[in-house]
């Protein structure tokens, strides 16, 4: 579905941005926001993850959006999540949430043709010390990373800024997976990794689009897909924890568009 609805197309060039399209992208990065928002009192011990799915679809779509992966190169929910060992992409089933989970669940929307795509950790009940550990590490990886974004920075400087915090706190940046530029295309150029050299890498222009989404893991940076086609696990089945922001760069630096309204991008998470 979302192949047919891109107004635009992935030429391999990074495309620069107007005020439309930061109108834009607000709008849908709004959205994605509140739909999260909404999901946070549902993830509770016992829920099923189609439930959250469920409700999910019903709150983009009552709100004037569409669900972006629904559809996408067939995959058949709104949202993934990905509890525990899961890195990304989990799909929504039968399988239910226990006390001590994290999960991440990870929303795009379409809203006037433009993507809004963010995601977030959710705690399940009380969780483990060592797995909020790991859920603060890789915020704090988000922010270091959001905090290296502005003109005549490169992509390469976003990844150290992320691999550099996240190893010196004994951590793994997964390299499987990166962010990617968006707008009116779910997926477009410039690839952005969560690990690299400064001065690498494509250079940041006021009016580009991507994400900025680390993964990371207690273990080792090593995963695996299922066989599903879609489900990422650690290899070493060490914790892995994302999150994930929809940004543009500005003038003097970058707008978030997929903020929280009801500032609950990282809900609390209560520790045993």
């Amino acid at each position: 579905m979302t192949d047919i609805l891109d107004i635009e197309s992935r030429t391999g060039a990074i495309k620069i941005h107007g005020p439309d399209g930061f109108e834009g992208m607000r709008r849908a990065g709004k959205l994605a926001a509140e739909c999260l928002d909404m999901l946070t009192p549902h993830v509770q011990p016992g829920v099923l993850t189609d439930e959250l799915d469920r409700l999910a679809r019903e709150f983009i779509l009552d709100n004037g959006g569409l669900p972006a992966c629904l559809g996408y190169r067939g995959y058949t929910k709104t949202v993934c999540i990905s509890p525990n060992h899961v890195v990304c992409h989990g799909i929504p089933g039968e399988r239910t949430l226990r006390e001590g989970d994290i999960a991440n669940i990870d929303v795009t929307v379409i809203v006037d043709g433009w993507h809004g795509d963010t995601s977030r950790m959710y705690g399940v009940g009380e969780v483990a010390p060592r797995a909020r550990r790991l859920v603060e590490v890789t915020y704090e990886g988000i922010a270091r990373g959001l905090a290296a974004v502005k003109p005549g920075a490169t992509t390469g400087d976003i990844g150290h800024a992320i691999q550099s915090y996240v190893e010196a706190q004994r951590c793994s940046v997964v390299r499987d997976f990166c962010g990617h530029g968006l707008g009116k295309v779910f997926h477009d150029a410039p690839n952005i990794l969560h690990y690299g050299r400064p001065g690498e890498g494509a250079p940041l222009r006021a009016g580009m689009f991507f994400t900025i989404e680390p993964m990371v893991n207690l273990g080792k940076p090593q995963v695996k897909v299922l066989s599903d086609g879609w489900t990422a696990v650690t290899r070493d089945k060490s914790l892995s924890a994302q999150c994930e922001h929809s940004i543009g760069v500005t003038e003097d630096g970058f707008e978030v568009f997929t903020l929280s309204p009801a500032s609950l991008f990282q809900p609390p998470i209560k520790s045993t």
